[in-house]
């Protein structure tokens, strides 16, 4: 990953919090990181655990930023959510993964998008 490419999926990151808040998600962690793999932010909406992946880009050329979650990448997001869940004994509560699309257009203004419950937890459920 390239100094240009961090310092976009940050500027995406950051972007895609304010969009969570002004959607009503509460935030409780971002870039929680374990041995499993990282999360790039968890939050409440009302009372659902929501695992949010956040894919910024510049253009659609190769894909969408939703098209860029692959399976190996929800395994992973699966692996590190259970852990999240295991650690802080909540096993027994609803949660769901989420997408965060972010896009930068060519005058520098980003626009969000929200793919609510992206994918199911991957099977299986070892970690």
């Amino acid at each position: 990953m390239t100094l240009k490419t961090a310092a976009l999926g940050k500027e995406g990151e950051e972007f895609a919090l304010r969009f969570l808040e002004s959607e009503g998600y509460r935030i409780r962690e971002r870039n929680f990181k374990n041995k499993m793999g990282e999360m790039d932010i968890v939050a409440l909406d009302k009372n659902t655990i929501c695992f949010i992946e956040v894919k910024t880009r510049t253009s659609e050329l190769f894909g969408s930023p939703f098209e860029a979650v692959s399976r190996a990448k929800q395994h992973k997001l699966s692996q590190v959510a259970l852990s999240y869940l295991k650690a802080k004994n909540l096993l027994g509560e609803k949660a769901r993964f989420d997408i965060v699309s972010i896009t930068k257009n060519a005058a520098g203004a980003y626009e969000a998008a929200l793919l609510q419950d992206a994918f199911e937890l991957s099977r299986p459920y070892a970690y």
